[in-house]
């Protein structure tokens, strides 16, 4: 079910499903994305956890939080929202992208929070990224592009995130549209880029402060990637196994920038093993 809930002011939107007993997995989406990009993980998770997905604060339908978007701020922002959904316990945390990121903060944040770490073609391994998002830090290019967002140029982003092109369906196409035509959507979008990368690639102060907090905190971690992410490229997966030398990985052939859709069952398969295997700690 999606609802909205009020945090800090902001509407914030929320897919929860199966039993709220359940030991409770989230699940946070990448840079101007939104739950959606988690849905085919709702039904197949559901039978033995309590699922949550969320639009981060000012992407997807969410509203923004007041103040400057930041890593920090939007993981403060998801623990805001844990709190206004009464979830408390510790959970098995994924993120995919942006959302991996924004995973990673809130386990430093507050660690009593996290059970489990799962990264899915994250942010914060590696300089490398696509040009579509290095552009934005070119002053006076990056809001006039956003802005000018029109069915062929959403269905040209769409069709970067998938390697089978079979997923990038009309229905994916208009929710860009919708998502982009928020009026906020601009602002959050170009702050959150600029915080994180430069028309050289993803800075690496963040980085590299970010995944030395990580490890003073650490988790039972899976990290997967697509082979044929064009957004995050899958050679950063050898420096996430450098920074989490203990991780189960895995590497997805002919897959995207989003192996939870494009490689549904299987991914399924891969985190109900894994998950199984450290539950019994919540």
């Amino acid at each position: 079910m999606i609802t909205e809930l009020t945090v800090r002011g902001a509407r914030i939107r929320v897919r929860c499903g199966g039993d709220p007993a359940r030991p409770p997995v989230l699940m946070l989406h990448g840079i101007g994305r939104s739950l959606e990009d988690w849905d085919p993980q709702h039904d197949r998770l559901a039978g033995d956890h309590r699922v949550i997905s969320a639009d981060l604060p000012g992407f997807g339908l969410s509203e923004p939080l007041p103040g400057r978007v930041t890593l920090a701020g939007l993981a403060e922002g998801v623990a805001a929202t844990l709190d206004a959904l009464g979830e408390h316990r510790p959970l098995h945390v994924m993120g995919n992208s942006l959302g991996g990121a924004v995973a990673m903060r809130l386990l430093v944040t507050q660690p009593e929070r996290v059970a489990t770490l799962t990264l899915v073609n994250s942010a914060g391994f590696g300089k490398e990224v696509t040009l579509a998002l290095r552009i934005l830090a070119v002053p006076g290019l990056g809001k006039p592009l956003l802005r000018r967002l029109d069915a062929r140029a959403a269905y040209r982003i769409e069709r970067s995130l998938f390697h089978d092109r079979a997923h990038v369906t009309q229905e994916r196409v208009e929710l860009a549209l919708r998502v982009a035509a928020r009026p906020h959507h601009a602002r959050v979008y170009l702050e959150t880029a600029r915080e994180l990368g430069t028309l050289r690639g993803v800075r690496a102060p963040w980085r590299e402060a970010l995944l030395s907090q990580v490890a003073e905190h650490p988790r039972p971690a899976l990290i997967v990637w697509g082979e044929r992410d064009l957004i995050l490229p899958a050679a950063h997966l050898a420096a996430a196994r450098k920074a989490f030398p203990h991780a189960t990985t895995h590497l997805f052939p002919d897959t995207g920038h989003m192996p939870q859709i494009e490689r549904a069952d299987d991914f399924a398969d891969l985190i109900r093993l894994f998950l199984a295997a450290h539950s019994p700690a919540i």
